[in-house]
This record gives C-alpha cells, sequence and structure tokens, in this order.
C-alpha cells in the first residue's frame, strides 16, 4: 500500500518529537524530491521515503534496533518493500544492498544534508542563500567539525550514485532551499 505525503508526515511525528530530527527529515526529502525530478521518478515516493527514513530513530536510536524496527512498523502499515529496502539501506551497517536508484540516491543525501546545515549554522547569516559548495568541502575535511557525520558515507555516497561530489553537495544545497524556512537556514 503507498501511502501520500500528509500520512507520511503523520507517522513521522507520531514516533518524532525532537524538532531537529524532524527538520532532517525535511531536509532528506527536498534532496529526495530533486533528485527524483533530476532522474525522472516519481517525486512524491522518493519523498515520503526521505521523510520516512530516521522516523524511528528517535525511539529506537541503537544499531541493534534502527532501522530495523522502523522497518518492521512499516510492513505492517503495508508499505512498498522497495521504499523499505531503501531505509534500511540508508543505514550501511543493515548490509542491505542499495541496488535501486532510490536506494542509492537516500544514502547519498543522508548524512549530506546533517552537513550542510551543520556548515550553514556556523556562517554568519546562518542561511542556506549564501552558502558554497567550498564551505561545505572544507567541513567535510573538517573530522572535528559536526563529528557524528560520517564523512566516508558522503563520499561513498556520491561515488555510488555515480555523481561528482562538488556537483552532489551544490544539487543538495539548491533542494535544501526549497525549504529553508521549515529548517530555519
Amino acid at each position: 500500500m503507498k501511502i501520500d505525503r500528509q500520512q507520511a508526515w503523520e507517522i513521522l511525528t507520531e514516533y518524532t518529537k525532537k524538532e531537529n530530527l524532524r527538520k532532517h527529515a525535511l531536509a532528506v526529502e527536498a534532496a529526495m524530491r530533486a533528485y527524483a525530478k533530476k532522474f525522472g521518478e516519481d517525486e512524491e515516493e522518493w519523498g515520503i521515503v526521505g521523510l520516512l527514513h530516521d522516523f524511528d530513530y528517535e525511539r529506537h536510536p541503537t544499531e541493534e534496533e534502527h532501522p530495523y524496527k522502523g522497518a518492521e512498523i512499516l510492513r505492517e502499515k503495508g508499505l512498498p518493500e522497495e521504499w523499505i529496502k531503501a531505509i534500511m539501506g540508508h543505514a550501511d551497517y543493515t548490509g542491505v544492498p542499495r541496488d535501486t536508484l532510490m536506494a542509492k540516491t537516500l544514502f547519498a543525501v543522508d548524512e549530506l544534508t546533517g552537513l550542510i546545515t551543520a556548515t550553514a549554522l556556523v556562517r554568519p547569516s546562518k542561511q542556506l542563500r549564501d552558502l558554497k559548495v567550498k564551505s561545505v568541502k572544507k567541513k567535510l575535511k573538517d573530522k572535528a567539525f559536526a563529528a557524528s557525520i560520517n564523512r566516508d558515507d558522503i563520499k561513498k555516497g556520491a561515488e555510488e550514485l555515480g555523481v561528482d561530489l562538488s556537483e552532489h553537495i551544490g544539487f543538495v544545497i539548491e533542494a535544501m532551499k526549497s525549504v529553508s524556512d521549515e529548517l530555519g537556514l
């Protein structure tokens, strides 16, 4: 069973109360929608997968539980297995292969949206509108900055997607600008 964006939002907000996790979901959704449009894929489906990829994280933050518990819940709700498999594959440690364009894209944008957000927040404007690719790349090299963000996943994600890292960063910044008000950026 496919669900619409409103139903996905209701699932997210039922399980995720922290504003920053909701903002992360919105950022990933925007990036997924932008890539779906670029690739000629279904923007609604890709956006929903982006919105739901971490919906269980607040309740189940360990590698033993996330995204496994979320996958169980989404299966119970009857969501398409392709969506669930993409969500499972966004966590490299699950070992679930990313063998669809949707899955590869979700993995490629997940950690990157976090790095872009963190980079924007340390800039004087605290906005995406003037954020440059070179600023994000500089922070990508600084392992002490936003240390919980997996730099290897960002690089691996761009490689798996077959896109140049700089172009990928620029594309995701532009996508996130479409929801900058909701992100507070």
